[in-house]
């Protein structure tokens, strides 16, 4: 083994320092060199180090919107032994001092409390800096009123609106609920469109999907606006239309079905119509008759009545939903339905019904006319566009106005009845038309119909498309009537036989 150039001994046995391993391996006596010991450093206690002073704040300027600064705690002072501060965010939760909070963040005791959510910190601006903008606390400028700046603030500036001394923390002000009205099905339905009216519209409005919807005609508005009205509710209950003529064969009974069905096609109330003709009346030959009853019948077994279904079984109802009450077949009975009679009936059907018409006889001086007359409340006079026609439907205007019934005349609803189209007749139709609107409130004029014509039962949908169209304007103009109370029957000074 050769000998390690370290030995101290020359006979390549180890020294002390290879023998004791705390022997200091560098002797003075160390064949390269001598190193000197290290004298160790003295350092002052860190008890008896003294703090450099912390400089003042200048306080903080004053702010424009006049409010008094919140109170907080004193400002903190700090010692060398303490740890430095942390500033908590405004938004960060502090259940108490010393708490961890939700974040696990302390802060200092005697530390001011957190601003508001409402305002943020923004740095010291510097003395070269512009102005600052109103809603900034600068330092160097005292508070409102020359108060102090809030201790914890000094160096920042508060950008926000002026917090008053208690916080508005009312919510705004609270939405409006909606109420059940607002859930209307064009509403809540918007790609529900109505299909126009049968004809070339319609077809349109279906070939393209209903994406192209051609604008109502003026007929289609005119038809609208008679459907409204002949919807009209009935005041008081119920009302009397009393269609009379003193001239046979001008289409009187006709009249009283066409009217009565359309009212009740379009209605939703009961609408029935009864004959009071002592001269073997036809209307029960317009209807199919569903029981042989007759208002005789009725009569005997009034004291039985107590609700509709007592009534149904004396009456016959059409396809349109209008009942007829009819009349006795044999003469000799029929005279013997006076006005007592008609006034019993009528208070029987009153309460079942909201509209009752009415078809007169050709008599004006028979019994029953004046109980008709006395309870009616709207007039229907038929006349055939002939001179003799019109001059008896003249001639009973004149009657009535003759016996204190002028308030009929007033609201009376001319009807001119079958018109042929290409009559050679000569007679002046706009002249005749004139003179009775002159004398009463309105004209309606009903073409030819050979479904009319036929004398058999009437059916609506078997007439032209212009006698429905003339039905339907004297149910609306009659219908106008609905909405005014009804007559009240002093106004009839005539006395019953």
């Amino acid at each position: 083994m050769a000998p390690n150039e370290f030995d101290s001994s020359a006979n390549g046995q180890p020294d002390e320092a290879h023998l004791n391993p705390t022997a200091n391996p560098f002797p003075s006596g160390h064949p390269h060199g001598t190193f000197p010991r290290l004298t160790p450093r003295e350092f002052p206690d860190d008890e008896d180090a003294v703090p450099e002073p912390v400089p003042a704040m200048e306080p903080l300027p004053a702010h424009g919107h006049g409010f008094p600064p919140p109170t907080y705690g004193p400002p903190p002072s700090y010692s060398a032994r303490d740890p430095a501060p942390q500033r908590v965010p405004a938004d960060y939760p502090s259940p108490g001092a010393g708490s961890g909070g939700q974040y696990g963040i302390t802060r200092a005791p005697g530390m001011a409390p957190p601003l508001p959510s409402t305002a943020r910190l923004v740095s010291t601006q510097p003395a070269s800096a512009p102005p600052a903008e109103p809603g900034y606390f600068a330092p160097g400028a005292a508070g409102p009123e020359g108060a102090p700046a809030p201790a914890g603030l000094e160096g920042f500036g508060m950008l926000s609106a002026p917090v008053p001394d208690e916080l508005d923390l009312a919510p705004e002000s609270p939405v409006v609920a909606e109420s059940s009205e607002l859930l209307t099905a064009d509403w809540l339905l918007h790609g529900r469109r109505a299909q126009p009216a049968p004809g070339w519209r319609r077809t349109v409005f279906r070939a393209t999907g209903g994406l192209v919807k051609v604008g109502e005609s003026a007929a289609d508005l005119r038809r609208r606006d008679l459907v409204n009205r002949v919807r009209t509710p009935v005041a008081g209950g119920h009302h009397r239309v009393a269609v009379m003529s003193l001239k046979g064969g001008v289409g009187k009974t006709t009249t009283a079905v066409g009217l009565g069905a359309t009212l009740a096609s379009l209605r939703g109330d009961r609408v029935i119509a009864m004959d009071a003709n002592p001269d073997r009346g036809t209307l029960s030959d317009k209807v199919r008759l569903e029981t042989s009853s007759t208002v005789r019948d009725l009569l005997t077994y009034r004291a039985r009545i107590r609700r509709y279904a007592d009534v149904r079984n004396f009456t016959s109802q059409a396809s349109s939903r209008l009942e007829i009450l009819a009349s006795d077949r044999d003469p000799g009975v029929s005279i013997a339905f006076n006005a007592d009679d008609y006034i019993e009936v009528s208070g029987i059907l009153e309460h079942h019904y909201s509209i009752a018409i009415t078809d007169c006889g050709t008599g004006l001086l028979h019994s029953a006319m004046y109980g008709i007359l006395e309870l009616t409340d709207h007039i229907v006079l038929v006349s055939s566009p002939s001179v003799d026609g019109a001059r008896s439907a003249s001639a009973t205007l004149d009657w009535l106005e003759a016996h204190q019934y002028t308030d009929l005349v007033r609201t009376a609803v001319v009807v001119l009845s079958t018109i042929r189209p290409r009559s050679r007749s000569t007679v002046d139709l706009d002249r005749l038309e004139a003179h009775f609107a002159a004398r009463c409130r309105d004209v309606v004029r009903i073409p030819y119909d050979a479904h009319l014509e036929e004398g058999a039962e009437v059916e609506l949908d078997l007439m032209s498309n212009a006698t429905r169209d003339a039905y339907l304007a004297l149910a609306g103009t009659v219908a106008d009537g609905f909405a005014v109370p009804r007559r009240s029957r002093s106004q009839s000074t005539i006395s019953l036989p």
